[in-house]
């Protein structure tokens, strides 16, 4: 089509901690989800990774935001700023001398309320949408994993966010049963820092927590393959002095089994929920682990302990959303039931 380059079509997974974009079937763009302010002007100074180096470490003349807190919007002014960035950045609209139609599928928490929705919408519209399609992010999980959700079987997605962990059965396009609760992995990163100034004296900031988290963060103690122990410096509680602790894989099971704790109970939930029929495809196919709790080491293999039921971790599962959010963009007569 001569005119196609008028017609762009964006797939966003505007997640707690990481915005991922895709454009063409592929990924233009996955940066954390912060944006840097300068106080005085009110500008953007910086977003996603250039933020994101600043996080924790600004004077006051600037600030680091993060727009989006457990899943939803929080602040709405850089939460738009952050998604006209990085609409920009993936580079539309840079070299044209017409404005694109641009189209744009977003996820969004199955837990949101009707002002949360509206915030996407109107944030998304601002950002220069002219078109704003919303998904309920399990739907994505599974469309993304490669269920077929029309399909009259039952499927059950656990996707574990940086804000939430939604769980949602998901039969003939529709979701069953849902449950979204607030625990993800910033509930993880603040459960580390807490058991650090608990156990080892030491005061942590987020970005640390963050590199323990990945480095040994785990839910069994133990793992077929168990991670170096990791050696964290930061300052005495007591006497400011700096002072180096080693930490294990052990240790950060022990301290997220709260939270996980809470996301089990929220399966249990949903399992109880569940009409029998369901019930035994679930069973039979397994439940599917997404978003990058997923990636925490024995997780799936706890889970499948607990509820005598197989749980599978998807591939990728830090993209499964925008994969699905994406997929339902390119088929949108097809997926148009599972838009809002």
């Amino acid at each position: 089509m001569a005119f196609s380059f008028l017609n762009q079509e964006l797939a966003i997974d505007l997640g707690t901690a990481n915005t991922v974009i895709y454009q063409n079937g592929q990924i233009a763009l996955d940066e954390p989800s912060i944006v840097a302010i300068d106080n005085s002007t009110g500008k953007c100074m910086a977003l996603g990774k250039q933020a994101k180096l600043m996080h924790e470490k600004v004077n006051p003349g600037i600030k680091t935001i993060r727009p989006l807190k457990d899943g939803v919007i929080a602040d709405f002014n850089a939460a738009e700023m952050m998604i006209r960035g990085f609409i920009k950045k993936v580079g539309i609209g840079r070299h044209s001398l017409f404005t694109p139609n641009l189209k744009i599928v977003v996820g969004i928490p199955s837990g949101s309320t009707e002002v949360e929705i509206r915030a996407v919408r109107d944030s998304s519209e601002h950002a220069g949408g002219r078109e704003v399609y919303l998904i309920f992010e399990p739907m994505a999980a599974a469309l993304g994993i490669g269920l077929d959700v029309e399909a009259p079987h039952g499927n059950m997605v656990v996707d574990i966010g940086g804000g939430t962990t939604e769980i949602a059965v998901i039969s003939l396009g529709g979701i069953v049963v849902q449950e979204s609760i607030r625990v993800g992995g910033d509930a993880f990163t603040d459960d580390i820092q807490y058991y650090m100034r608990q156990q080892h004296n030491i005061r942590i900031g987020e970005i640390t927590a963050e590199k323990i988290k990945i480095g040994v963060g785990a839910v069994i103690s133990a793992l077929d393959e168990e991670p170096e122990p990791m050696v964290v410096r930061g300052p005495n509680l007591m006497t400011a002095h700096p002072v180096d602790a080693m930490v294990t894989h052990q240790e950060i099971a022990h301290c997220l089994d709260k939270s996980i704790s809470k996301i089990e109970a929220s399966i249990l939930t949903v399992l109880e929920s569940t009409p029998p029929e369901l019930y035994s495809d679930i069973v039979e196919s397994g439940i599917f682990l997404s978003g990058g709790g997923a990636l925490l080491r024995g997780l799936d293999k706890r889970l499948s302990d607990k509820f005598n039921i197989q749980f599978h971790v998807a591939d990728d599962p830090l993209h499964a959303v925008a994969r699905g959010t994406c997929e339902a963009l390119k088929n949108p007569s097809r997926y148009s039931s599972l838009m809002r």
